[in-house]
């Protein structure tokens, strides 16, 4: 499976914290018009999960280093596609000026965290992809649709702040 890492950016807004996403472009090769957290593939020259998503989000949406606090990491996620994810969760302070590549990222949004974090915007959802039987959640968010590996994660913070109320 292919290393990679994201950034789960939780945007400390003062009205409440929001998650910052993007969707992908359409032309691209892996995940083409998906929802996804900023990140990608680890380099060689990567030391750490953290450099990767740092690094990756610098690139897809110009998110400066200086601006994001890294408060953990949650579960590796596989994907069906073959990559072996790295979530690194961080606190991300505004305001900034953020720049998308425009070959990389269609659009950039963010989403309450509390909706996030909602059962009631849970959902599950099945489909068969290579001849398998998959499963998955999804969040439908106003016009974006977020669910596999993006809902997957979340739902990993989900679940990790949810034995914290136990």
């Amino acid at each position: 499976m292919t290393p990679a890492a994201v950034l789960f950016p939780i945007v400390q807004r003062s009205e409440a914290p929001t998650v910052l996403l993007t969707q992908r472009t359409t032309h691209l090769k892996d995940h083409p018009g998906q929802i996804s957290f900023p990140g990608g593939r680890r380099e060689s020259a990567d030391p750490s999960p953290a450099h990767t998503a740092l690094r990756e989000a610098a690139e897809e949406i110009g998110l400066s280093e200086e601006q994001v606090d890294i408060v953990g990491y949650l579960p590796e996620y596989r994907t069906a596609t073959g990559f072996r994810v790295t979530p690194v969760v961080a606190l991300v302070t505004p305001p900034f000026d953020l720049q998308l590549d425009s070959f990389e990222v269609a659009e950039v949004f963010e989403v309450p965290l509390a909706f996030l974090l909602d059962p009631a915007n849970h959902q599950r959802h099945s489909l068969h992809y290579r001849g398998k039987l998959r499963h998955y959640y999804a969040m439908p968010y106003g016009r974006y649709f977020i669910w596999g590996a993006t809902a997957g994660i979340i739902m990993s913070l989900y679940r990790a702040l949810a034995v914290g109320d136990d």
